[in-house]
């Protein structure tokens, strides 16, 4: 293994750029020391604020009719559940003679609150509006029913329910409070937000076990774990990241194979010293690259053919943008990129 004392470069990085967190309302550029060796992002056209206005709840619109598909027509006519807030309104109007709809805005009204000291207020009032219009479908949304197999409702009313929560949440909004609640405790007390929405449900369904009954209760966590699987590849996509950290003291070949052969932009550091089994080395690149995981097997042959003693850091990615990435790009692209390498 190779201990490395890294020295960043005060050069000008390239615009290159990985978002991460909530809603990815919280961009942020690469730390300005980086040195990106990708090819400089292209200008698009810049859409006008009218424009993405109209294609943020327009998409938003869509999740709030995908999510009450899955409440009307699986969900709310045989009983079964949902976790977070919307859970817990579907629990409440099995004990209650209340529209579903009413409780479902009353139980978001204190998540609502905490979301104001804990978000941003565009994220607030496109939630206000977006759980005010899933309330109004849901109320007035008519399905014959689809089907009398438990195992199909929990498993499509889950897909529709987390298809509609996850493009809401891509926009900027949310249907449930109950991750807003996890932001908060977050902040406050340290807790992991998942921790959190994890124990919130474990109470809920724990509830619905002894006041429905255990076979609902059973039913309603498969169609949570369908909601939350859903929803997350609905935020993420299909196409699953991952960052690799090459060290080697045949760098330069590397960063050539990695841009020839993958078509991937890659950033490189600037390591100052290195203790390993070669003892100390000085002056070298630290590779730092993201591809798609299906490409990592044809990166390790790449690099092992240079440097079999080449060492390596693999690490998820949650979400990738800007910069040179590559998402199946034909050869020719990949040859043009390295081209203007050279």
């Amino acid at each position: 293994m190779l201990m490395v004392v890294w020295k960043w470069q005060n050069l000008k990085p390239q615009s290159s750029r990985v978002s991460r967190g909530f809603f990815n309302t919280h961009n942020s550029e690469i730390d300005n020391n980086h040195f990106v060796t990708s090819i400089p992002k292209t200008n698009h056209l810049k859409h006008s604020k009218t424009y993405n206005f109209i294609t943020e709840f327009g998409q938003i619109a869509i999740g709030i009719v995908l999510a009450s598909i899955g409440l009307k027509a699986f969900l709310l006519p045989n009983g079964f559940l949902d976790g977070g807030v919307t859970g817990m309104a579907l629990l409440l109007q099995t004990q209650l003679d209340v529209n579903v709809s009413i409780l479902l805005i009353a139980l978001s009204i204190p998540f609502l609150i905490l979301g104001y000291f804990t978000v941003s207020k565009r994220i607030v009032l496109k939630s206000i509006i977006s759980i005010l219009g899933l309330a109004f479908f849901i109320h007035f949304e008519t399905f014959d029913t689809i089907t009398d197999d438990k195992l199909l409702i929990s498993i499509f009313g889950g897909l529709f329910l987390g298809a509609g929560i996850g493009i809401a949440i891509r926009n900027g909004s949310v249907l449930d409070g109950s991750e807003i609640l996890g932001i908060y405790l977050n902040d406050k007390f340290g807790f992991s937000i998942g921790q959190v929405i994890l124990l919130f449900n474990i109470v809920l369904f724990s509830i619905t076990a002894y006041a429905i009954s255990v076979e609902v209760a059973l039913y309603s966590i498969l169609t949570y774990i369908v909601t939350a699987k859903v929803t997350d590849l609905t935020i993420e996509g299909f196409e699953d990241f991952i960052g690799v950290t090459i060290v080697s003291i045949h760098y330069i070949k590397i960063k050539r194979a990695i841009m020839e052969q993958l078509g991937a932009g890659l950033t490189t550091y600037k390591g100052s010293k290195g203790f390993g089994s070669k003892g100390e080395q000085q002056d070298f690149d630290i590779i730092h690259t993201i591809i798609n995981r299906i490409d990592i097997k044809k990166m390790h042959r790449i690099i092992e053919e240079i440097d079999d003693n080449a060492f390596i850091v693999e690490f998820d990615v949650n979400s990738v943008k800007g910069g040179v990435l590559r998402h199946y790009l034909d050869k020719k692209k990949n040859k043009k990129l390295s081209q203007k390498q050279r």
